[in-house]
């Protein structure tokens, strides 16, 4: 259907109909019949207001997907297709490490192949949107929904944008096991007051514009069809009425045209904010701020039409509002398909196939970040290994997000231990659960696992015994999957109670102990590191995760992945990451001399383990750090070089990453800032010369006047292993 039928199409819609379009409902509604009570009829959703809403949220499958649209386009006064909706994380039944995980690899290939696989299988099953990526940037560990986003860098966060954009999208969302992404949440959720959920956000519009917006403006420019509002106020102005932030910023300066939905309920809380007087108030702040969709409250379709009656909102707002929820459905192909590619067959073929479960290891190996290892690592064959902790037998070791994840459809450690056991000598013991009931409070509404405290001693001397008669031990512990995600903020990031106690007890029989992380955030992780000669941080990695884990521990993989969010010393540094500023009494612990400086009196100023940062087994030495030449005009370019090589006894591969300083600047300027990485791949024994470009681009930043450019000046160039490399060269921007 071209522009004009569709324009002919809305010209033709009654007011009702039109106003209907912007309703997203639940699928219960559909599926359950759900009853229509009092407070929900009061609320706006009706008979009428379903039979016309433009959008459904929750899996239907593909066959109760179809009866659903029939039904619908049948009922609909113009046979307008109903559109379909899913929170598709970091897969659909196939489960990927989440996407904190996935920054981990400094691969944004990674990401946009698992973001085409669960496209795939979501599409066969009816589902047209999903609301992802996540793209807020996240320095404070404490906020749950860390585990969504790629961390706390502008350009690692921009890249992996793209790529999980162009991964669910391609090049044209009509084609064939493509769905339309939703870039969230716009704008700075990620920046949470005291890193409490849906708390208020207080940025400088230079942070906002320098640091968080970048990502965002990535994905519009990348064609992301869809952005979702945020929870929170900015500059005092909840997101989903705040003009300024969708109209100008959004629409205006990054060109987004493309449907613009509400959080859940998001513009019924502007009441609750103290920003509207009523919801009809909200429905005309949401409307005049540009939000096409009203996820879940009804509050367009009682409203709108009265206050387009008295003046308050245009009716070519609506139109506009209107014609783009309609001109992603033609996009997508409905109009001539109502299905698209839902097909009950190929959900029997697709879903959970092998090539997905393969790239599933395969994401999930490159993910994982060995923070220490003092030689225990990897396994070697015919030894004594003791498999110990809650999370050896564990299934559930997939994001809180993954909601199609299903136990069944994991492997296990022990699992995957099993396979290879003929050649390693093993043993399993639980040692505890994941909570013990002094962790009760760490996941409401959830009951931990009862258990007498007699068969809890039981449970621990087993472990004890394993331990006692092994040459080593990987001790598998880590947060429960619902101790992250939304609504799961933590003001204290230590592992559960019970789990030290397992920790203790094993560490006093044998200290040759590798400990496994699962986690979805941060975590404090200091007594870990004082008990243990190794850690690997695996986070939760999906549905191949137990195969991945045993690859690496036997060292089939040796680790690459590295930190996109640095891990703190302790709680009380967060937010905490690499590019801060200088402050004007900075301190410097190789001078010393803490008196009147920038500094804590009890713990480092430094995380305990940094942005980028990441171990192999492989052991990799830089060398020849040099510039192609030390200046440049706009308009040139600057090669910087370095020497890698590989002087340990395994295979690896290192990401080398490229930091630059700005000097001297305008506004005051980061420490160092991620302005490039190369992943490279080195035998034992061979070097390779690395080589990145440095261009006048990549110095911009956002200056007083909130615009974007280069100023003159010196630059210092780093090429290292992480964030915390030390060795520069400069050169000057004349």
């Amino acid at each position: 259907m071209d522009q004009q039928k569709l324009k002919e199409l809305l010209q033709d819609m009654s007011l009702p109909e039109k106003i209907n379009q912007l309703l997203q409902v639940t699928s219960g509604f559909f599926i359950d019949d759900v009853e229509l009570t009092g407070p929900i009829r009061e609320n706006g959703i009706t008979e009428q207001s379903i039979a016309q809403a433009g959008s459904v949220i929750g899996l239907l499958g593909a066959k109760k997907y179809k009866e659903i649209q029939d039904a619908y386009i049948k009922k609909h006064p113009h046979n307008i297709p109903l559109l379909l909706m899913l929170d598709v994380i970091n897969g659909f039944r196939t489960i990927f490490p989440i996407p904190l995980a996935q920054g981990a690899t400094f691969e944004p290939e990674v990401s946009k192949r698992c973001a085409q696989i669960a496209a795939k299988e979501s599409a066969v099953s009816g589902v047209h949107v999903t609301f992802a990526p996540m793209v807020d940037l996240v320095r404070d560990a404490r906020w749950g929904r860390v585990m969504e986003s790629t961390g706390e860098d502008a350009k690692l966060n921009s890249d992996f944008a793209i790529a999980m954009v162009e991964g669910f999208q391609g090049t044209n969302v009509g084609e064939e096991y493509k769905i339309a992404a939703c870039v969230k949440h716009f704008a700075a959720y990620g920046a949470p007051t005291a890193g409490r959920d849906y708390n208020t956000v207080e940025l400088s519009e230079n942070t906002l514009r320098g640091y968080y917006l970048p990502a965002y403006e990535a994905a519009v420019k990348a064609g992301v069809e869809m952005v979702m509002t945020s929870f929170n106020t900015l500059n005092g102005i909840p997101s989903t009425g705040n003009q300024w932030l969708m109209r100008n910023v959004l629409r205006d300066e990054m060109g987004f045209d493309g449907v613009l939905i509400s959080d859940w309920a998001a513009i019924e809380e502007l009441l609750y904010h103290g920003y509207a007087n009523d919801r009809k108030e909200a429905a005309g702040l949401a409307m005049n701020a540009g939000v096409d969709i009203d996820m879940m409250t009804g509050i367009y379709s009682k409203n709108l039409e009265s206050l387009i009656e008295d003046g308050t909102v245009k009716e070519e707002l609506l139109d506009e509002a209107v014609l783009r929820i309609l001109a992603l459905k033609n996009k997508l192909g409905l109009f001539e398909n109502p299905y698209k590619d839902a097909d009950e067959e190929k959900e029997k073929e697709i879903i959970l196939c092998e090539e997905h479960r393969k790239v599933s290891l395969e994401a999930a190996e490159k993910s994982f970040v060995l923070l220490k290892n003092d030689g225990i690592l990897p396994l070697k064959k015919k030894e004594k290994i003791a498999f110990i902790g809650p999370f050896v037998s564990e299934k559930e070791i997939y994001g809180v997000w993954s909601m199609l994840g299903r136990p069944e459809d994991t492997v296990s450690i022990e699992e995957a231990a099993d396979k290879i056991r003929m050649d390693y000598e093993f043993t399993f013991a639980k040692g505890c659960n994941i909570l013990g009931d002094e962790d009760s409070d760490l996941i409401p509404n959830q009951h931990v696992q009862e258990m007498s405290k007699e068969d809890e001693e039981r449970m621990l001397q087993e472990a004890v015994e394993a331990a006692k008669n092994a040459d080593k031990i990987v001790l598998a512990l880590g947060e429960h999957r619902r101790m992250s995600g939304e609504a799961a903020s933590r003001s204290d990031l230590t592992l559960p109670k019970v789990q030290y106690k397992l920790l203790d007890a094993i560490y006093e029989v044998n200290p040759n102990i590798a400990v496994l992380i699962f986690t979805g955030r941060p975590l404090d992780l200091r007594e870990v590191s004082e008990k243990s000669k190794a850690i690997l941080n695996v986070w939760l990695p999906g549905t191949e995760g137990g195969t991945a884990i045993l690859n690496t521990l036997i060292g089939k993989v040796s680790p690459s992945g590295k930190l996109p969010m640095s891990f703190p010393y302790c709680v009380g540094q967060v937010p905490v990451h690499y590019n801060e500023y200088f402050t004007g009494r900075p301190y410097d612990p190789k001078t010393g001399g803490k008196e009147y400086r920038s500094n804590y009196r009890d713990i480092p100023n430094a995380p305990l383990y940094s942005f980028g940062y990441g171990l192999s087994y492989a052991k990799f030495q830089y060398d020849e750090l040099k510039l192609s030449k030390d200046s440049m005009s706009n308009g040139e370019t600057i090669e910087a070089y370095v020497t890698l090589k590989n002087v340990g006894e395994y295979a690896g591969t290192e990401t080398v990453q490229l930091y630059i300083r700005d000097c001297v600047g305008s506004v005051v300027r980061p420490r160092k800032e991620l302005k490039g990485y190369q992943k490279i791949m080195l035998q034992p024994g061979e070097a390779k010369k690395v080589t990145f470009e440095i261009t006048e681009e990549m110095l911009r930043f956002c200056k007083a006047d909130s615009s974007f450019g280069s100023e003159k000046g010196e630059f210092y160039v780093f090429l290292g292993t992480d964030s915390s490399t030390e060795e520069f060269v400069s050169f000057n921007l004349n």
